[in-house]
């Protein structure tokens, strides 16, 4: 018989097994995976890699190398030995994160939503609102003040991420870079990048049964249409997202101003290549894998939430407004 208990168990379950793949893959394999603008493709095809494995293992791997690459950017440093880092940047109109500066050190205060690895990180980069502008800000979280609330990540799509909301009381912080300067350097661009190499990972784990089914002699004349689309669709974002990295590593201080519009156009490319995916995928094996292929089913779960992370229209709109400006247009066509 399943109790309750035993069913609110097997998120926690969920979660210690996420965190136990991301505590090795910071161990063995972080520390060689280049930075933007050195081999980025490489970089990205890490990305892929991990969200074909297990979406919210690449959630979180993909925080950690990001925070890398912003302390190697701002910084000129690196994450410490045994230290796992996620970038909880999230800035919805409430809850307000809060930093204020008192005889030169620097506190921060609030709730900050969707941390991901709240439990599993040891550092995490902060955003918060400043008095001088937004600014982003180191934070040790093994500070008594730095609390996760149990609770607020009830999500079944990315259960694993462990994206809790941290309630920050009077925490220590260490300013990385100055006001504003978190969203106006160029790698901010680049690693956007990087979340949607995570996502055409996850389409492709989705479309693993269908590719089965069809080596085994499986599928018939519609399915196999659906395959061959979603085949092209995967084909599209790999080829995409390789000229990306190429092109960040030709320009990576962005001395054209290209990022924004590579950025926007790669986000939206991939998140339709994953929303098409599992689409086609969806139509062609109906609810059989769905009901009876588990790691199946947690990959459309988890695509379907974390592809969401794309700001859709607003984007969309956002790009139409830079291509159709003369020095956008030079660059983009």
């Amino acid at each position: 018989m399943i109790t309750p208990s035993s069913k609110t168990a097997e998120r926690p379950s969920a979660r210690r097994h996420t965190a136990d793949l991301f505590a090795d893959f910071v161990e063995r394999e972080a520390p060689n995976v280049p930075l933007p603008g050195h081999a980025t493709a490489r970089r990205f095809d890490v990305l892929t890699r991990l969200g074909r494995l297990d979406l919210s293992l690449a959630r979180l791997a993909e925080g950690h190398l990001d925070a890398a690459a912003i302390l190697h950017e701002v910084e000129g440093t690196r994450p410490g030995p045994g230290e796992r880092w996620g970038v909880w940047a999230a800035r919805p109109p409430s809850p307000v994160t809060r930093a204020t500066r008192a005889d030169g050190q620097w506190t921060l205060d609030g709730a900050k939503p969707y941390c991901s690895g709240a439990t599993s990180c040891t550092h995490a980069l902060v955003t918060a609102e400043a008095e001088d502008g937004y600014r982003l800000f180191a934070v040790d979280l093994d500070h008594p003040g730095a609390e996760p609330v149990d609770g607020t990540w009830p999500a079944i799509g990315m259960a694993g991420s462990d994206s809790l909301e941290v309630e920050l009381r009077a925490v220590p912080a260490r300013p990385v870079g100055e006001a504003n300067a978190y969203l106006d350097r160029p790698g901010f661009q680049h690693g956007g990048v990087g979340v949607a190499a995570c996502w055409l990972g996850g389409a492709h784990a989705v479309a693993a049964p269908l590719y089965g089914r069809g080596t085994e002699g499986r599928l018939d004349a519609h399915a196999a249409a659906h395959l061959g689309s979603v085949d092209m669709l995967l084909h599209t974002g790999d080829t995409v997202l390789r000229q990306a990295g190429d092109d960040i590593d030709a320009d990576p201080s962005d001395t054209r101003g290209a990022a924004r519009v590579r950025s926007l156009r790669v986000r939206a490319l991939i998140e339709k290549v994953c929303s098409e995916v599992l689409e086609h995928v969806g139509r062609a094996t109906g609810a059989g894998p769905l009901c009876h292929d588990e790691p199946h089913a947690r990959a459309v779960a988890d695509l379907t939430v974390y592809v969401r992370q794309h700001h859709a229209e607003a984007a969309a709109a956002e790009l139409a407004r830079l291509v159709t400006t003369a020095s956008a247009v030079g660059e983009g066509r």
